[in-house]
């Protein structure tokens, strides 16, 4: 009986892992990654809510328009400016925070008239969790099991970190993948362009000079008849 009561201990804590209040307990870092349109003329601004000791990552690329460049700004909640970026196609900025509230980072393409700019951006969220549950109210008898259950709930937040680290990468293999691939289009249409545009004038230059040549050796005693 006390062996089966053991493992009934065992098994009714890792449902509780699974359930709701314990999943944040593993949430190490709150990954997201937008892709978005922005036109010529206009800024566009999203908005955060941190709370303090957290801290905001965030990475953006220029995939496609005009140049490649946009400005980006960071403000904090109390309305100082973090950072600033200028005509640039993509950057990386942490913010430690130290205030509460909504902070709000921005993309500027108001400098651009003509160009809309296609922009991704990744937002990562460090110690965003909320306070931990502790799961030794639950179970009794732990002491008895050879693997303790911490280093399970480490083996677990390990493989988690390392399988987010896996996505943030692959997500910025396929930014730079999206942005070489545009720029190699628009590369392929300008070449395609020109291209045509000097096959119609060497066409029209070769007319007008065959026109002259004749023109040079045409019998004018049969015009004259």
């Amino acid at each position: 009986m006390e062996v089966l009561r053991l493992v009934l201990s065992v098994l009714s804590v890792f449902v509780a892992l699974i359930s709701d209040r314990f999943v944040s307990s593993f949430s190490q870092a709150v990954d997201s990654d937008y892709t978005f349109t922005l036109p010529a003329g206009r800024k566009e601004c999203f908005y955060q809510t941190m709370m303090r000791n957290a801290s905001m990552e965030i990475e953006y690329q220029v995939l496609d328009g005009a140049g490649l460049d946009v400005d980006f700004h960071i403000t904090s909640p109390s309305g100082h400016q973090l950072f600033s970026d200028y005509h640039k196609s993509d950057g990386v900025h942490t913010v430690e925070i130290v205030e509460n509230g909504d902070y709000m980072f921005c993309f500027d393409n108001t400098f651009s008239t003509v160009s809309e700019k296609l922009v991704f951006f990744e937002l990562i969220l460090d110690n965003m969790e909320r306070e931990e549950e502790d799961w030794h109210n639950y179970i009794e008898g732990t002491d008895k099991l050879d693997m303790k259950l911490e280093d399970i709930m480490d083996t677990i937040n390990n493989v988690k970190a390392r399988l987010g680290k896996s996505v943030h990468i692959q997500n910025l293999l396929r930014a730079f993948e999206a942005r070489d691939r545009n720029i190699q289009e628009s590369n392929f249409d300008t070449v395609n362009f020109w291209s045509v545009f000097n096959v119609i004038i060497m066409m029209l230059v070769s007319s007008v000079q065959v026109y002259l040549v004749r023109s040079l050796f045409e019998d004018k005693r049969k015009i004259r008849t």
